[in-house]
């Protein structure tokens, strides 16, 4: 078995990572833990979008943290959403003196 990155989730919530095999034999996890496999599991975190104008959550697999919470099927960030970002000054490509 490969030893990888397992999320350790009680009540809901993602409150260890693990590095472990999956073998039972060598390690029990709590009774009442999921364990998720990290880099297999999907979760929903804040990305810019395509325009850079705000904030969206994007699920992608594989970025999963303590703290995230777990729906049975998706992990989703425990951060608030951050502030839209300042618009960009337009520029025409000179330099003023």
């Amino acid at each position: 078995m490969t030893v990888q990155v397992y999320l350790q989730v009680e009540n809901n919530v993602v409150n260890n990572s693990v590095m472990w095999d999956g073998d039972t034999n060598t390690w029990q996890p709590p009774a009442d833990a999921t364990m998720l496999v990290q880099s297999t599991t999907p979760a929903m975190i804040w990305e810019l979008n395509a325009d850079k104008t705000s904030y969206v959550l994007t699920e992608v697999i594989g970025v999963g943290q303590i703290g995230f919470t777990w729906n049975g099927s998706v992990l989703t960030t425990n951060e608030p959403q951050p502030a839209n970002p300042k618009p960009q000054p337009t520029t025409t490509g000179t330099i003023t003196a």
